[in-house]
């Protein structure tokens, strides 16, 4: 086998191909082009985006050649959900995600040297083809029973499903057909709930043009239980640091439990086979340790935000439970930090024992008086003795925020405005 494909197989990153055996031809024989296309139906990619763009990145450095498409045209159509109809965004929305996006995948590949990246929008070649150019030269190669066999759009019939959303796979299927005549892209890969229109875009280059192509599917990340990886309570985990910041997304990676952790070694870091089974061994000598994963969340923000966020995202933890000082945190990251644990926006001067109470950490005022009295009160990290105390602009750290602390474990805080 190919050793990239060999590499991939192990780290569990193919789902599906559509033909191993040549595929690994296909890489043995140079370099290929490929693709891989995100769909600007947000404002911000997320983490289970980040399996496409470091499987591109993983191309490229083996000496492959990436074609980045941001959907300018798919994103205002959007794929079918099976939950129904998606909410269509006005073009001007739309444009605006698509540079956003375009920003995000160009930090993952690199656009100079011998395997220098192609950044491509589908809005190009979609946006000027009339409706009868479309109907003739694409949805006549589409036969409406295998299209309805999708799963997707076969979960949708009994609700309904708009044509809007049932024509989808065209457009995605003349992406590919596109990408090969303008720039001889010959392989396409993404996740596998994209395998219906990956496989129809290869179908219909053969009967339109009659070339073969290749594609490759990635398995969806899950947790032990089978749910879905990169949910949390307050949604997605996305890649833009003002809607999760590089402390909770840092955090995040850190709280990966002990029976995947390595699987997710495996996908989101760039860490060689020997480094990943050594940290393997780590983790089953001594799991309360997480050397896995302390390894997986700093090679992930490093990847996604930086060294120096990562390093600003592990000060914080550090600060936040009094094993460094707050006082040195950036304004921006502790802004990010006291999103994360959910501080209370205040007004005027408030009481300790008022502020622990508003901010969630005990049930009531007495019980916030028995935690001081217990010594189990800490503001910024300073342990209370005053039940009396009010929190005044000394206690401020940026000019706006108060951590607080009940014990060890349980830390909320109080923004005032």
């Amino acid at each position: 086998m190919n050793a990239l494909l060999d590499d991939l197989t192990w780290r569990g990153l193919i789902a599906q191909s559509t033909d191993p055996d040549a595929l690994a031809a296909h890489l043995d024989e140079g370099p290929v082009k490929f693709y891989v296309g995100f769909d600007p139906t947000a404002q911000s990619l997320h983490i289970g985006h980040l399996v496409q763009l470091l499987l591109a990145q993983r191309l490229q450095r083996a000496g492959h050649l990436p074609h980045m498409l941001v959907g300018g045209a798919t994103g205002l159509i959007g794929d079918p959900k099976e939950t129904g109809e998606r909410v269509m965004n006005t073009t001007d929305v739309v444009a605006g995600w698509v540079e956003r996006i375009r920003a995000q995948v160009e930090r993952f590949v690199a656009f100079e040297g011998d395997a220098a990246a192609t950044m491509v929008n589908n809005y190009d070649w979609t946006g000027a083809m009339n409706v009868l150019e479309f109907l003739r030269d694409v949805g006549k190669h589409f036969p409406v029973n295998r299209m309805l066999a999708r799963d997707v759009v076969a979960r949708r019939l009994e609700e309904g499903i708009s044509y809007t959303e049932f024509s989808y796979v065209l457009l995605q299927s003349l992406d590919f057909r596109e990408l090969r005549r303008r720039h001889g892209v010959t392989l396409q890969f993404g996740g596998s709930d994209q395998w219906g229109n990956i496989t129809a875009g290869v179908e219909f280059i053969r009967r339109s043009d009659q070339g073969r192509v290749h594609a490759v599917a990635t398995p969806l990340v899950t947790k032990a239980d089978g749910t879905k990886f990169g949910k949390t309570e307050g949604g997605a985990v996305w890649l833009d640091p003002e809607l999760t910041s590089p402390y909770a997304f840092h955090q995040f990676f850190l709280n990966a439990e002990d029976a995947k952790v390595v699987d997710y070694l495996k996908v989101f870091t760039m860490r060689s086979r020997e480094e990943i089974e050594e940290l393997e061994r780590a983790t089953e000598a001594e799991p309360y340790k997480r050397a896995a994963q302390r390894a997986l969340a700093d090679d992930v923000t490093d990847l996604v935000h930086g060294v120096a966020e990562r390093e600003a995202a592990t000060a914080a933890a550090a600060a936040l439970f009094g094993r460094s000082e707050l006082s040195q945190l950036s304004p921006s990251t502790l802004a990010g930090v006291m999103r994360e644990v959910g501080s209370v926006e205040v007004s005027g001067e408030i009481t300790v024992i008022d502020a622990l109470v508003t901010a969630g950490l005990v049930e009531s005022r007495s019980a916030a008086r028995r935690a001081v009295a217990e010594g189990g009160a800490y503001v910024n990290n300073e342990k209370v003795t005053d039940a009396d105390l009010v929190l005044g602009a000394e206690h401020r750290l940026a000019d706006a925020y108060v951590v607080l602390r009940r014990g060890r474990k349980t830390v909320g805080g109080v923004h005032f405005a």
